[in-house]
């Protein structure tokens, strides 16, 4: 069976357009926050979430997200509520749901539980950022066998092989990360993004979303005409962090989808 993430790609395809793919912390600042901002950037335009578990130790994000899970944590968000957080946002929508997280609370977690979990919860797929694409194969087989998705990343410093494996593992869509370094919004788009698309659509046909530095309409447009997604994260979850409202968030959303569709 196709998930909610196959069936948005198709469509996005058939329609020549590329998806908005918006990253929010769950629980940041409350988990009683996050539906009603998911419910936000969907109003603003946004295909598909990527709901973040809050980890004490995010060696990927840069500093606007690693506050974001700060504050999350100590609002009392755990891998569990998170999935109470995908059900309460289940009952409304049906936006896709990529679950964003660590190796480290998903082997806590157990792969197993977690992928029955996740998709008795409502989530789509799975994406651990930290979990070598070399060692994917057991985590790859629990998540699949649920009938969830497997996204990896890719970098502009992955070899060729590690691109034919990312190609191997993935389902729903590859991750392209634009630059090295952690997440964080940047003035300019790395040079290495577009060679990067190229390289990866040599070794598979399935979408590639494009991530990391991408906060403004103009980027957000520029990368929307050679990569089939665009990610935003650390714009969203300053934001947030800013207090500020619902509207705020959805208008926010719906520039970046302007500057995607001109």
């Amino acid at each position: 069976m196709p998930t909610r993430i196959d069936s948005l790609f198709r469509a996005l395809k058939s329609q020549q357009r590329a998806a908005l793919i918006a990253y929010v912390t769950a629980g940041d600042p409350t988990p009683e926050r996050t539906p009603g901002i998911v419910a936000a950037l969907e109003r603003g335009g946004v295909d598909l979430i990527e709901l973040g578990v809050p980890f004490s130790d995010p060696i990927a994000d840069g500093p606007v997200i690693q506050a974001g899970a700060e504050r999350a944590l100590k609002a009392g968000t755990t891998l569990h509520k998170v999935l109470e957080i995908a059900r309460t946002i289940r009952e409304t929508s049906q936006i896709p749901l990529l679950l964003f997280t660590y190796l480290n609370p998903a082997m806590r977690y157990g792969f197993e539980k977690l992928g029955h979990d996740a998709k008795a919860a409502g989530i789509d797929g799975c994406l651990l950022t930290d979990l070598s694409v070399e060692e994917a194969e057991p985590y790859v087989k629990a998540i699949r066998a649920i009938g969830l998705d497997t996204v990896f990343l890719a970098a502009p410093t992955s070899t060729a092989e590690r691109l034919k494996l990312v190609a191997q593992y993935s389902t729903g869509f590859v991750y392209l990360v634009s630059r090295t370094g952690v997440t964080g919004e940047q003035a300019a788009l790395s040079d290495s993004l577009e060679p990067l698309v190229q390289a990866m659509r040599a070794v598979t046909s399935l979408p590639l979303a494009a991530g990391f530095g991408i906060s403004t309409p103009e980027q957000a447009g520029a990368v929307a005409k050679f990569a089939d997604g665009v990610v935003v994260g650390s714009a969203f979850v300053r934001l947030i962090a800013n207090h500020a409202l619902d509207g705020e968030i959805e208008s926010f959303a719906r520039s970046l989808r302007e500057g995607m569709d001109r």
